[in-house]
């Protein structure tokens, strides 16, 4: 019979005794610290997420031709309708019936090994893509919905959420330039059909390596990057090598400009802003922006540059230079350049605090982190994970792990698919990706939530679990705060189901867990050696936390030199190329030099979903600082605390204005002072620290 639990037994030697170990894991904590036990082949293949049909790639165009059938019917019952509750339903039956082929879609066509399925895929994507479009400028719909809008006695009758969700798919109408003649309509579609293209054709390049004669480097660092006969193939930074030589000669080949990929990011600079113009915007920012907490680029800019005074103002525009410089005293240096950055960064922070992620990581094992997040969130949210089995067919990798997230007493919330381990083809990035939102149903079920999380960990071996190293181990709270967000915005229409929000604000959950896996309160009930037992000491976790404020201003600002430049590129055109821009921006925002002949910005992946948002990370940094300490600082498995995060923030996904729940209106908890223009109100909360998304220069 099995038991509740799974034990591993060590046995440790030593030059005078033999003893045994035993650390015991929970059924989530042993899922994660075993190989997967391997699918019954003999069972019938029930399709991707159990989706009949999509056993094999065409099964993408059963779905698109499906979806597309449901579609005609759902718009002819919205045109023909009477104005009312059931017209914004019926418009969200109808983005839920194409979200569920485009978001899965949009999963497959960068996470599956089989090259026949991420074509498939990629195809749904554009097509799906296409057909949105053309129903953001189909007339007579946005008449149904303007009908309802405009009818005050039908429009005071509805709920607030639903108000909310029929002004919402107004303002897709709007921004997609429903109010223009029909030329102009036309053109609108278009360019935005042009755009699914150049999106993906630059987010495939900035992922393509760059290779060199052998010859070009020296032979005795060549072993350091993938070997192809004559060439060598180099498809990242090495940010972290110890070898100068190797962090240098990578930053310049895998930098260097492509110029077929430079001409496809003007052409899509240039198609966002002809777009944005063309629909009555000044620019693609002042576009994107309309719907957010910032509003408007110019507060976009006032926030970064504040930010940049707070910085220079309590560490110094030149931090990370003052510690080379102090370093320098006492070693032997060279000047410091861009591919320095992450590295002197690790290192002066393993020197004066002995952080040597070797130490940590065997405290860490995957399977003692999920334990970790399953016992807070039961303790915080009383939210637990139960490990399923896949069926046949389900997944895309036989090491993909599938979790329910059960409520002890609501019982289901939705499925989370853990894409962990790193695999041929697999992009090295951290993410969360929405394949089905939920929603409530007309028979009164509710449809659960299903999300993947893509991280790039090293799979388990026979002896060894998968063993995280702390930054690892941040990313994966991190990514698990967006898919709580997804589990626990149970919200009526999925059209602003969880994550479905402000970006600036969708931000907040996930960098909020960031905070719970850096306090040694949390740490310390999961943090257990995975031979021996032993839990990590508070000294090596205090250690790590004040670790993280060394060269933690020259982090932040660095974020701030993206978000910059992403500012720029999508604001007003500047008749320069995206090369001088970027030199522009690195000299005002950043105090490293520039290195002729290389282009970062296309390398620069964020400008595709975070375009003119990419402020989203340090503007939601801001705001999870707040609530952490407002709320979780003093007690962080509080109960009640944990309670109305979730009812006054999480619950709403983007059905409520994130402003509102941010400033505390409307509730009775959260009440926090910002002022309306964003300006100051919560830099004060703001601590610089070494924790921001996987960004192509620090960490690739």
């Amino acid at each position: 019979m099995m038991l509740a639990c799974q034990r591993f037994v060590s046995v440790v030697r030593n030059s005078r005794t033999l003893s045994r170990h035993v650390t015991t894991w929970s059924p989530v904590g042993a899922a994660f610290n075993a190989q997967q036990r391997k699918v019954d082949l003999f069972q019938k293949n029930v399709g991707l997420f159990g989706v009949p049909g999509l056993s094999t790639p065409a099964g993408f165009e059963v779905a698109q031709q499906r979806a597309l059938r449901e579609t005609e019917q759902l718009v002819e019952t919205a045109c023909n309708n009477p104005p009312g509750a059931l017209t914004v339903e019926t418009f969200d039956q109808l983005s839920d019936s194409l979200c569920k082929v485009a978001d899965l879609a949009d999963f497959v066509k960068v996470g599956h090994p089989d090259p026949a399925f991420r074509d498939a895929a990629e195809k749904a994507c554009i097509n799906i893509g296409t057909v949105v479009e053309r129903l953001n400028t189909n007339v007579e719909l946005c008449r149904s919905l303007k009908n309802l809008l405009d009818n005050k006695e039908v429009l005071d009758s509805l709920d607030p959420d639903t108000r909310r969700v029929a002004e919402l798919f107004m303002f897709d109408f709007e921004i997609s330039g429903i109010h223009l003649d029909e030329s102009k309509v036309r053109k609108a579609v278009s360019l935005n059909v042009n755009l699914l293209d150049l999106n993906n054709e630059f987010l495939n390049g900035t992922h393509l390596p760059n290779r060199i004669e052998k010859t070009a480097l020296p032979e005795h660092i060549r072993h350091c990057f993938s070997i192809d006969g004559n060439s060598i193939q180099i498809g990242g930074l090495h940010a972290d090598s110890p070898d100068e030589l190797v962090r240098e000669a990578a930053y310049k080949i895998f930098l260097f400009p492509n110029s077929s990929l430079l001409l496809c990011l003007d052409d899509l600079l240039t198609c966002r802003n002809e777009l944005a113009k063309l629909v009555g915007y000044e620019s693609f920012a002042h576009r994107a922006l309309n719907g957010t907490m910032a509003k408007t680029p110019e507060t976009v800019m006032k926030f970064l540059e504040l930010l940049t005074d707070k910085l220079s103002d309590r560490y110094g525009r030149s931090q990370i230079a003052r510690h080379w410089h102090e370093h320098c005293t006492t070693h032997q240096c060279f000047v410091l350049m861009p591919w320095d950055h992450s590295y002197f960064s690790s290192a002066v922070r393993a020197e004066r605090y002995n952080i040597d992620p070797s130490l940590y990581s065997p405290y860490f094992s995957l399977g003692a982190c999920m334990e970790g997040l399953n016992m807070l969130f039961s303790q915080l949210l009383g939210v637990s994970f139960q490990n399923e089995q896949p069926m046949a067919g389900e997944v895309w990798s036989e090491e993909v792990r599938k979790l329910a997230v059960v409520h002890e007493t609501e019982g289901l919330l939705g499925y989370i698919y853990c894409d962990f381990f790193r695999r041929p083809d697999k992009p090295h990035q951290d993410c969360h990706f929405t394949i089905q939102g939920g929603r409530l149903k007309k028979d009164g079920e509710y449809q659960h939530p299903v999300v993947v999380l893509m991280l790039s960990l090293p799979p388990p071996t026979r002896s060894t679990p998968t063993l995280l190293n702390p930054g690892m181990m941040e990313n994966l709270f991190h990514e698990m705060g967006h898919a709580m967000h997804s589990m626990l915005g149970r919200t009526r229409y999925q059209h602003v189901t969880g994550t479905r929000c402000s970006t600036d604000f969708a931000e907040v959950p996930s960098i909020l867990m960031e905070f719970f896996a850096t306090d040694y309160r949390v740490v310390n009930q999961f943090a257990r050696h995975y031979q021996t037992g032993q839990p990590l000491p508070k000294s090596m976790v205090s250690r790590l936390c004040e670790s993280k404020r060394i060269c933690g201003a020259a982090d932040t600002q660095l974020q701030v030199f993206y978000a910059a430049l992403d500012q720029v590129y999508h604001g007003k055109p500047q008749n320069r190329s995206t090369t001088d821009i970027l030199k522009k921006m690195q000299e005002k925002f950043y105090g490293l030099p520039y290195v002729p002949n290389t282009a970062w910005q296309l390398r620069f992946s964020h400008l595709i979903g975070y375009g003119a948002k990419y402020y989203s990370y340090l503007m939601s940094r801001a705001i999870a600082s707040m609530v952490w300490r407002q709320c979780f600082q003093k007690d962080p498995f509080n109960r009640d605390m944990g309670e109305r995060y979730r009812r006054e923030m999480l619950a709403h996904g983007g059905s409520k204005e994130p402003m509102l729940m941010v400033e505390g209106k409307d509730t009775h908890y959260f009440s926090w002072p910002l002022p309306s223009s964003l300006s100051l109100g919560f830099l004060h909360y703001f601590s610089p620290i070494s924790s921001f998304p996987r960004s192509p220069l620090l960490y690739v």
